[in-house]
């Protein structure tokens, strides 16, 4: 192809040597020559010969008639004007050269379009990289706020001080004076609550944030260790349905917790309240069942540590001003590693009638045993009764499980509902609530639901009947009549009921 174009190149230089300076130039742009100075060097030795004839070369397209057909009569012949006068020649140069020059130019063209569109790209691709790097996401989760305990003493050989446990989390302690101011010197118009470890203060710091200050009582069972336990499991939480900790203090004589204020109080402020209780229809309860159990699988499953809550219970439910509840109280709660079963201690606390069998005649507990405390919690919302409460029947008095599962066996699940619920609530919630409450109560851990299977059956529309299993008795029955329970216990299998 090349030679081609060089053939005509030379037949166009050859008729007109005043254009070979533009060829020259085309062709070297675009790469056809092997230089524009070799190039030129072609033209310059291009011998133009002098018109010999008024006929044009055999080469010229002029020069090529169509035969004449037999009979034809040929055309007069034309009388052709010299070389440098020739229309012919003009048009010959004005077809030639756009002929050539119009595809170098386009290809020209495309070179130098490809040319910025690579370099373009490039520079895009480089600036994207540039901008990835610094904003890329973190492939690591967000550590925890800056709290550590430290595990030994440095000073050996001299006590340890409330100091030296608690490191590098000035982010998070207050000092003394602020707290005071906070809360009018601690004054009793600021109590908000109490619980078995000391008093709960409301408070507002200088910024116009108001909190909760739980100060613990000297003659409280938590020590530094427990107090730099909530400290240190609070500051690693973070949950909507777990109470935040703003900060804390902590010197010689005071321990003092700092919390997110949470307006409506806890749950058992309404719950146990004749009066207050109305306030709790059946969708507001059934949505406070759905968060305890979210953040309760928080712990257990999604949390930095798997942690055991060890006194889950109404008291410790915190309402914000939608109601939506917040799990606190965080001070015997234990961390426990994702791949052991249980944890043994010698020293059992927490609230009876939540601590699960297991934990309180063995000193043994477990993920499971915060699911047993998750199905008192429930029973007790269903029901609108503490689970220490005596219920009287026609058939006797029993405790609040032991009603239930009576009432289970006689295949009557609805005769446990609260009153005051009237005709407000939904068969399937209901009957769903108390089938998840009873398999959480079951003496054998082993059949206890996990957090994760509870959350996914109140979460979806589905019957639990058709889903879970049916539960066996709880672990603490009591009622007047002692061989009532035991006599029902054959019928588990075959209870069935309505859930329209």
């Amino acid at each position: 192809m090349r030679s081609n174009v060089f053939a005509n190149v030379n037949t166009l230089i050859t008729e007109n040597p005043s254009f070979a300076p533009n060829v020259t130039l085309v062709l070297g742009a675009c790469g056809i020559a092997k230089s524009v100075a070799s190039l030129n060097a072609f033209c310059q030795d291009v011998q133009v010969p002098p018109p010999t004839s008024t006929q044009p070369p055999p080469s010229d397209i002029s020069s090529i008639t169509p035969p004449t057909p037999t009979g034809a009569t040929s055309p007069p012949s034309q009388t052709h004007l010299p070389h440098s006068e020739s229309p012919a020649k003009k048009v010959k140069l004005e077809v030639i050269v756009p002929a050539i020059v119009a595809p170098l130019a386009v290809i020209t063209m495309a070179c130098v379009i490809f040319g910025l569109y690579l370099g373009k790209r490039k520079h895009t691709t480089e600036q994207n990289v540039a901008n990835n790097t610094q904003y890329a996401l973190p492939t690591q989760p967000p550590g925890p706020l800056p709290v550590t305990i430290v595990t030994e003493n440095p000073n050996k050989g001299l006590a340890p001080s409330p100091g030296d446990y608690i490191m590098k989390a000035d982010s998070l302690q207050y000092d003394v004076a602020t707290l005071q101011a906070a809360t009018n010197n601690f004054s009793d118009d600021h109590v908000i609550g109490r619980d078995g470890f000391g008093v709960v203060y409301k408070g507002s710091l200088p910024d116009g944030q108001e909190i909760a200050v739980k100060r613990l009582s000297r003659t409280s069972n938590q020590g530094d260790k427990e107090f730099k336990n909530e400290v240190l499991l609070l500051a690693k939480l973070q949950h909507r349905n777990l109470v935040r900790l703003v900060g804390f203090c902590l010197t010689d004589r005071e321990k003092l917790l700092l919390y997110e204020f949470v307006p409506n109080k806890s749950l058992d402020y309404f719950l146990f309240d004749s009066q207050k209780r109305g306030q709790l229809n059946w969708s507001t309860r059934y949505n406070i069942i759905k968060g305890i159990a979210r953040g309760m699988l928080y712990l257990h499953e999604d949390s930095p540590d798997r942690i055991l809550h060890r006194d889950l219970k109404a008291a410790n439910v915190l309402l914000d001003t939608e109601m939506n509840p917040k799990i606190a109280d965080f001070g015997m709660a234990r961390i426990c590693a994702f791949d052991q079963t249980h944890i043994d201690t010698s020293k059992v606390v927490g609230t009876y009638g939540y601590m699960a069998v297991e934990y309180l005649l063995h000193g043994q507990f477990s993920i499971k045993s915060d699911v047993y405390s998750f199905g008192v919690l429930v029973l007790e919302i269903v029901i609108g009764r503490k689970v220490s409460d005596v219920i009287y029947q026609s058939g006797g008095s029993f405790k609040l499980l032991s009603y239930a599962w009576s009432c289970w066996l006689d295949g009557e699940p609805l005769r446990l509902l609260d009153s005051m619920l009237g005709n407000s609530y939904s068969n399937l919630e209901v009957i769903k609530c108390i089938h998840l409450g009873l398999l959480c109560v079951q003496e054998d851990i082993n059949k206890r639901p996990t957090m994760a299977t509870i959350v996914h059956m109140l979460n979806s529309y589905a019957a639990a009947a058709g889903t879970l299993s049916m539960p066996q008795p709880p672990a603490f029955l009591y009622s007047s009549s002692s061989d009532q329970s035991t006599t029902r216990r054959s019928n588990t299998d075959s209870t069935t009921w309505s859930q329209n």
